[in-house]
Protein backbone atom coordinates (compact mmCIF):
# COMPACT_ATOMS: atom_id res chain seq x y z
CA UNK A 1 0.00 0.00 0.00
CA UNK A 2 2.58 2.41 1.14
CA UNK A 3 4.64 1.54 -2.00
CA UNK A 4 1.17 2.23 -4.19
CA UNK A 5 0.80 5.60 -2.53
CA UNK A 6 4.42 6.67 -3.10
CA UNK A 7 3.88 5.30 -6.60
CA UNK A 8 1.22 7.87 -7.34
CA UNK A 9 2.70 10.80 -5.21
CA UNK A 10 6.09 10.77 -7.44
CA UNK A 11 3.89 10.57 -10.49
CA UNK A 12 2.05 13.78 -9.80
CA UNK A 13 5.46 15.43 -8.66
CA UNK A 14 7.10 15.11 -11.59
CA UNK A 15 4.26 15.16 -14.22
CA UNK A 16 1.87 17.92 -13.26
CA UNK A 17 0.45 17.86 -16.48
CA UNK A 18 -1.45 14.80 -15.55
CA UNK A 19 -2.33 16.09 -12.13
CA UNK A 20 -3.89 19.71 -14.00
CA UNK A 21 -7.09 18.90 -12.66
CA UNK A 22 -9.17 21.86 -14.05
CA UNK A 23 -12.23 21.13 -16.45
CA UNK A 24 -11.72 21.75 -20.08
CA UNK A 25 -14.58 24.55 -20.29
CA UNK A 26 -13.27 26.66 -17.25
CA UNK A 27 -9.66 26.33 -18.91
CA UNK A 28 -11.29 27.28 -22.63
CA UNK A 29 -13.12 30.39 -20.93
CA UNK A 30 -9.80 31.78 -18.89
CA UNK A 31 -7.51 31.29 -22.07
CA UNK A 32 -9.99 32.99 -24.04
CA UNK A 33 -10.23 35.96 -22.02
CA UNK A 34 -8.45 39.23 -22.65
CA UNK A 35 -8.76 40.59 -19.46
CA UNK A 36 -7.90 38.52 -16.03
CA UNK A 37 -11.84 40.07 -14.61
CA UNK A 38 -13.07 36.40 -15.28
CA UNK A 39 -9.53 34.59 -14.17
CA UNK A 40 -9.92 37.25 -10.68
CA UNK A 41 -13.49 35.90 -10.09
CA UNK A 42 -12.48 31.80 -10.59
CA UNK A 43 -9.99 32.41 -8.41
CA UNK A 44 -12.29 34.69 -5.97
CA UNK A 45 -14.41 31.72 -5.53
CA UNK A 46 -12.19 29.07 -5.08
CA UNK A 47 -10.70 31.18 -2.02
CA UNK A 48 -14.07 31.43 -0.85
CA UNK A 49 -15.35 27.88 -1.41
CA UNK A 50 -11.89 26.75 0.56
CA UNK A 51 -12.57 29.27 3.13
CA UNK A 52 -15.32 28.39 4.85
CA UNK A 53 -14.74 24.39 5.43
CA UNK A 54 -11.81 25.73 7.52
CA UNK A 55 -14.41 28.80 9.39
CA UNK A 56 -16.74 25.64 10.41
CA UNK A 57 -14.00 23.20 11.53
CA UNK A 58 -12.14 26.13 13.64
CA UNK A 59 -15.97 26.83 15.02
CA UNK A 60 -16.35 23.35 16.05
CA UNK A 61 -13.10 22.96 17.53
CA UNK A 62 -13.54 26.45 19.73
CA UNK A 63 -17.29 25.00 20.88
CA UNK A 64 -15.48 22.06 21.66
CA UNK A 65 -12.61 23.81 23.43
CA UNK A 66 -14.99 25.82 25.79
CA UNK A 67 -17.43 22.95 26.89
CA UNK A 68 -14.57 20.92 27.72
CA UNK A 69 -13.74 23.92 29.56
CA UNK A 70 -16.32 24.75 31.57
CA UNK A 71 -16.35 20.86 32.26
Amino acid sequence: MKKRLLFFLLLALFMPEVADAQCAMCRAALESEADNSQAEGINNGIVYLMAIPYILVAGLFFFIYKKMRNT
